[in-house]
């Protein structure tokens, strides 16, 4: 089968699809890179290829914007399956490299190692990806990328593991084609019974004003649904408006989730299932996570008066 993902050889998402083709592809699989998402999805949706991949959720940076809007906008392409790396960057310089000036890698990349590049006064420049970054790293110039990059591209490792955090990790989508969808699923769900699945869905209200949210996650607690993350993205079309976007903790077919969808479009709300895939091990929400979990300042009922009022801003 030919899997399509964000190239060149040597990204995040190369490792990613050789994670998944190595566990789950039903058949030897051929890896094709793609320049961006958008045409992943386009090699999806008009069968050039019968599986893609891209990344959705950084455990630092949080969802990839292109890869979450490309799902919004796709009448038949929907994620099957996900893949959970520990991420890592390596520094790399070319062989004889001149003065360093430059750091360069896809914008979470740089995003995560700010104290590397800062600590060395380099200035980050941009790339479409973090191999292409270094495949196209410059003379002067410093590139991340997973270490795989080193050997594809002969370079020279300048740091290791230089992330600002360690145990990163990053999530990744297998994109199939909605037509199906079902049947995969289904076969999945026969081959793991007792596996936790996960449904992405956007919910786009067409009644908008107070108490909105707070109905539709009613909604959710009065079925007995998890509601594992919410995000909001605009409707291209409509200043002031958009669509939530809602990973809940079960999959599209249980009863619970069946009710649920029905009590929203009841009350006049846009549904579209945008994936469901059973959790990667080791997956879960921070409950019963330590304070130091929570952002720094973040305060609690215990703390004193005066910490909460410079918290809370009372």
């Amino acid at each position: 089968m030919r899997i399509a993902y964000l190239g060149p050889e040597g990204t995040f998402t190369h490792q990613a699809v050789r994670a998944w083709s190595d566990a789950a592809a039903p058949e030897p699989a051929e890896a094709v890179p793609y320049g961006d998402v958008t045409a992943v999805h386009d090699a999806v949706s008009a069968g050039r290829a019968e599986a893609g991949v891209v990344a959705i959720e950084s455990s630092v940076e949080g969802y990839v914007v292109p890869s979450l809007d490309a799902l919004l906008a796709s009448p038949d392409v929907v994620a099957v399956d996900e893949v959970v790396l520990d991420v890592s960057f390596d520094a790399f310089v070319r062989p004889g490299h001149g003065a360093l000036s430059e750091a360069t890698a896809h914008p979470h990349g740089l995003a995560q190692c700010r104290r590397f590049v800062a600590r060395r006064g380099l200035k980050p420049v941009p790339a479409p990806s973090n191999a292409a970054a270094c495949r196209d790293v410059g003379d002067h110039q410093v590139a991340f990328g997973p270490r795989l990059c080193g050997e594809l591209y002969g370079l020279q490792t300048y740091a290791e593991r230089v992330e600002d955090f360690a145990g990163a990790r990053t999530r990744f989508l297998v994109l199939g084609r909605r037509a199906g969808a079902r049947e995969r699923l289904a076969a999945r769900e026969a081959a793991d019974g007792g596996a936790s699945w996960r449904t992405m869905l956007a919910i786009t209200p067409v009644v908008t004003g107070p108490g909105v949210l707070a109905r539709v996650t009613d909604a959710f607690g009065g079925r007995g649904v998890n509601m594992s993350s919410l995000v909001t993205r605009p409707l291209k079309a409509r200043e002031g408006q958009y669509v939530f976007v809602v990973t809940l903790d079960a999959p599209p077919w249980s009863t619970a989730v069946r009710e649920l969808f029905s009590d929203l479009l009841a009350a006049g709300d846009a549904l579209k299932v945008l994936g469901a895939y059973a959790a990667a091990p080791g997956e879960g929400g921070l409950d019963g996570a330590l304070a130091d979990h929570a952002p720094t300042g973040s305060v609690r009922a215990s703390d004193a008066g005066d910490a909460l009022d410079a918290g809370l801003l009372w």
